[in-house]
């Protein structure tokens, strides 16, 4: 990772959990980064730039000689899916998108890559099917959503620029994600198998995240749309009695598919169908590119995160 040391990365919608972990990695490889977002980030030493994530302000001075660009901007999908919040998620990826491609137009220098967040949920929801790039997307909200974000980034990005598509899966973290809840209720007895439990899990341990992130800026060699997800998705059964095993938790209990449709929204604030329905998903591209994942597999993963 050396060579990112002294080029100046801006990371658009950088202020949530994946962002800040991926400042924390560039600034580790010496890099500058400038987080571009509605609302300042945590922590000391940040460069920060206001945005309001649908217009190409003052804050695209930043992106003016930038050695690369990532973009994560957009509404988490971690809510109850009202009417409101569908919208909200749908048109903050897709304003976000054009916005970043004004602003590029508009800059004398400009950065040689644009990294882009895509989903992996653009698949759909699907049992027993394996889907890699080339498979056909899904139906529904998710590869809607994923659908119009990925092509504002194709007809925005201005010539010249090279562009990397990232359909993430469940990114695996410390301090934040989906993660820490599902641990903690696996620490109240509560970790057991959502729904029929045979739903897939495709997921990333968050230092292999951030390797690809860094890939996507320094090898002129990758460009188009690649999984960002570990090569080995498990079932969600597998999964939640993975986490119970970091965690030297031996009980488990299951969660009914109807008990997990009444007390998602209610409780938790959150949509039933994250945790009932999956994807089993192959990062088909890059495995062919060379690249290696330091964490391939969902148990040792897990016990590098929870293990205490």
């Amino acid at each position: 990772m050396d060579e990112l040391s002294g080029r100046h990365i801006v990371i658009c919608g950088g202020s949530g959990f994946l962002g800040m972990n991926l400042h924390r990695a560039l600034r580790d490889c010496g890099a500058r980064v400038t987080i571009v977002s509605r609302n300042r980030p945590a922590g000391d030493g940040v460069e920060w730039r206001a945005w309001d994530g649908h217009s190409a302000g003052p804050w695209r001075e930043a992106l003016d000689g930038a050695d690369g660009v990532v973009n994560l901007a957009g509404r988490t999908v971690d809510c109850v899916k009202t009417p409101d919040h569908c919208d909200e998620i749908l048109r903050s990826r897709v304003e976000s998108t054009r916005a970043l491609g004004q602003a590029l137009q508009r800059c004398t220098r400009r950065p040689p890559v644009w990294v882009q967040m895509s989903t992996a949920h653009i698949y759909g929801d699907s049992l027993d099917r394996v889907c890699d790039e080339d498979a056909a997307t899904g139906f529904g909200l998710a590869p809607t959503v994923g659908a119009a974000w990925e092509a504002a980034c194709r007809e925005s990005c201005p010539e010249g620029v090279r562009t990397v598509l990232l359909r993430t899966s469940f990114v695996l973290g410390r301090r934040g994600g989906a993660l820490q809840r599902m641990a903690g209720l696996a620490r109240w007895g509560l970790g057991g198998r959502i729904g029929h439990g045979r739903q897939g899990i495709s997921w990333i341990h968050e230092r292999d995240m951030n390797r690809i992130f860094v890939a996507a800026l320094t090898d002129a060699a990758l460009e188009g749309v690649y999984l960002a997800t570990a090569p080995h998705p498990v079932p969600n059964a597998d999964f939640m009695r993975a986490i119970r095993a970091a965690l030297r938790m031996p009980i488990g209990l299951p969660a009914p598919a109807w008990g997990v449709r009444l007390a998602a929204p209610l409780l938790l604030r959150t949509d039933p169908e994250l945790a009932l329905y999956g994807r089993y998903c192959i990062p088909q591209r890059l495995l062919d590119h060379g690249f290696t994942f330091e964490f391939p597999e969902a148990e040792p993963a897990l016990r590098d995160l929870l293990a205490r």
